[in-house]
């Protein structure tokens, strides 16, 4: 693309996660334009554009993607409506950014991937973790072998469950048809997806899911262990029916361990046969900021290569499946 140009963006969705994640992070980003909104709700789209200054609105997603003033696209819809929307704008050619997990399963991910690849646009999935400065100083430590070599890895996340499951309230989160793994896919995607980018694929992965709780149709409890192509092992836990909040991992190497945590911005913590380290580095505001600004570096600037692609996103859809049993 010509390095003047501005890009202009179309958003498809505009719930929470756009509020304050997403969405003004293609605003401030300089050389991109939140152009056009679309919502099935008139009355809330409307009131969303005026509120974050979208000139344009849509209630057809046709009308969004094939508006001739937007140049890319982003879907901030729950999963299951992500293949639909994307093959779509696939056929339009345009670049696409889609909310994680790139769709609720393997075969849907790979016929979205496949159908950009054929295209020959560029697709990018919101695992906004790959560019936190937060992350990349974990990246840092391992790749200049602060705690020696590699050997394992591991990841216990476990929460009560929230008033909305134990009330029966309706929650795409925890519906089977649009979240197989219910908060394990919303949740467990993005430090899956982190692990990848931090110690490399998955080439063995096995797992154990199942519903503990019966509070809702998605699966609860999930235990796994995996293997990484650099032959660090690896091991999970999440359950969402428990009586406390806790959210650890932890990297052993030959010489030391990092303790961190993914969804929090306590500090991290390296140990080490040098001593100990403690390093706070807060998030943006805007938590995707970087992860858009590396994509208009990618698109307009074609600096860097995106780390967060639908390559990349495809892997941890294959790594979820084979945890939840579903290939």
């Amino acid at each position: 693309m010509d390095k003047q140009s501005v890009l202009r963006w179309g958003m498809i969705g505009c719930g929470s996660v756009t509020e304050l994640k997403s969405a003004p992070a293609y605003q401030i980003t300089p050389g991109f334009e939140l152009r056009a909104v679309m919502g099935r709700n008139l009355e809330k789209v409307n009131d969303y554009a005026q509120r974050h200054q979208v000139p344009k609105v849509y209630t057809n997603v046709q009308d969004l993607i094939q508006d001739p003033e937007v140049d890319a696209v982003y879907i901030a819809t729950p999963p299951d409506s992500h293949k639909e929307y994307a093959l779509q704008i696939a056929q339009a050619g345009k670049p696409c950014c889609i909310e994680k997990p790139l769709a609720p399963n393997y075969q849907d991910s790979l016929a979205i991937v496949n159908a950009f690849a054929k295209a020959e646009v560029p697709v990018f999935v919101a695992y906004y973790r790959r560019s936190l400065p937060r992350f990349l100083k974990i990246k840092t430590w391992l790749d200049s072998g602060s705690i020696g070599e590699i050997r394992h890895i591991h990841w216990r996340l476990v929460r009560p469950p929230k008033d909305i499951d134990i009330s029966g309230g309706i929650n795409w989160r925890t519906d089977v048809e649009v979240a197989p793994g219910g908060y394990f896919d919303d949740l467990a995607s993005h430090g899956l997806d982190l692990f990848a980018f931090l110690l490399g694929d998955f080439v063995e992965v096995s797992g154990v899911a199942l519903n503990q709780q019966g509070l809702y149709t998605a699966k609860d409890a999930m235990t796994a262990a995996w293997l990484h192509a650099n032959g660090t092992t690896g091991a999970g836990s999440w359950h969402f029916g428990c009586d406390r909040y806790e959210d650890v991992v932890t990297i052993y190497g030959s010489r030391g361990k990092i303790t961190f945590s993914v969804f929090g911005e306590e500090a991290l913590l390296m140990e080490s046969d040098r001593g100990r380290e403690e390093v706070f580095i807060d998030n943006p505001q805007h938590v995707q900021q970087f992860h858009v600004e590396n994509m208009k570096k990618h698109l307009v600037d074609g600096t860097i290569d995106h780390p967060s692609t639908g390559k990349s996103a495809l892997h941890t859809s294959w790594v979820m499946d084979k945890i939840l049993g579903a290939i």
